[in-house]
């Protein structure tokens, strides 16, 4: 208990800096700025799979599974890349969104903020549940492994025919029922009052379309990193480090999105070696190392390839 109570302290308290400190006053985050910002969170992530390799070798925490130090370090690292990776497509609705609701540059960061705190929220209680299911009822492995390949072989035969469209999906439809909804912003503020009638801003609407876009993603990110570990600490900070990291990331691959256009058929592999890691588990005992290879390379192959095409291009 102690462990997670100073992890939830910490993730406060860098949230509490981000907001008050670092991003007091709304700014455009250029690229310069989100570059050194996305190598910092990612900095961060791997000093902190070295506090899970402390804390595995000590008593501190519960190690149901008994995990070495070793272990526990690269199955952290391992989950963080996975999140990380399929969190590429969320970068590419949150810019779809962005757009159709024409939210300025400068207030992007808070919007994107605020969403992060309910993304917690919410991937905490699925991961407690994944983790519940998972445990009390083993043979939901296979109904997640079956899950995310049906995930990727959708994902390889679909492309691109179906782009997401915010103002047409029912999260803005059901939102318009509920307050009455301005087309401008003012500032930063998510509601407004016009005739004493308060009315929510695009940058509301926009929060809540991003909030529900990030449940459905999860459905796919959390069984797969189910399939690495079913250690709740391991699934939650690996999956808190790459959320806080995805805003500065967001920044700087939105203006060159279209250069990474190959990186689908990474996030395609990579779902498609969890699903299989899942069906055949019983069978096949995949290496901590081997499963952290294969995702390393699948996303900078999907990296160095994407590249090199829009060079070419």
């Amino acid at each position: 208990m102690i462990i997670w109570i100073s992890f939830l302290t910490l993730i406060l308290v860098i949230l509490a800096l981000d907001l008050g400190v670092f991003n007091k006053t709304p700014h455009i985050i250029n690229s310069r700025e989100a570059s050194k910002w996305t190598a910092i969170w990612f900095a961060c992530s791997m000093l902190f799979s070295g506090v899970v390799y402390w804390l595995y070798s000590t008593d501190y925490t519960t190690n149901a599974n008994h995990y070495t130090s070793e272990v526990a370090a690269m199955k952290f690292i391992t989950g963080y890349l996975i999140e990380l990776s399929l969190s590429i497509d969320n970068i590419f609705v949150i810019a779809l969104i962005f757009a159709a609701f024409k939210i300025p540059q400068k207030y992007q960061h808070r919007v994107l903020f605020w969403g992060i705190i309910g993304a917690i929220l919410f991937r905490g209680l699925m991961i407690f549940f994944g983790v519940l299911l998972i445990n009390k009822f083993t043979w939901t492995t296979y109904l997640f492994g079956a899950f995310l390949l049906f995930t990727a072989i959708k994902m390889l035969f679909t492309g691109d025919e179906s782009e997401f469209e915010p103002k047409k999906s029912f999260v803005y439809k059901a939102l318009g029922k509920i307050i009455p909804i301005t087309s401008t912003t003012e500032k930063e503020h998510f509601f407004i009052k016009i005739e004493n009638k308060t009315f929510a801003t695009p940058l509301f609407v926009s929060l809540v379309v991003i909030e529900v876009m990030d449940v459905i993603f999860a459905v796919d990110s959390v069984p797969a990193i189910l399939a690495i570990t079913s250690d709740p600490f391991l699934v939650f900070s690996s999956n808190i480090f790459a959320i806080l990291g995805l805003r500065s990331m967001y920044f700087f691959l939105a203006n060159m999105l279209e250069k990474f256009s190959h990186l689908g058929y990474s996030l395609i592999a990579i779902l498609s070696f969890v699903g299989l890691k899942m069906l055949f588990h019983d069978y096949i005992e995949i290496p901590e190392w081997f499963s952290l290879g294969f995702i390393a390379a699948a996303l900078s192959i999907g990296v160095l390839v994407s590249l090199k095409m829009s060079k070419s291009t």
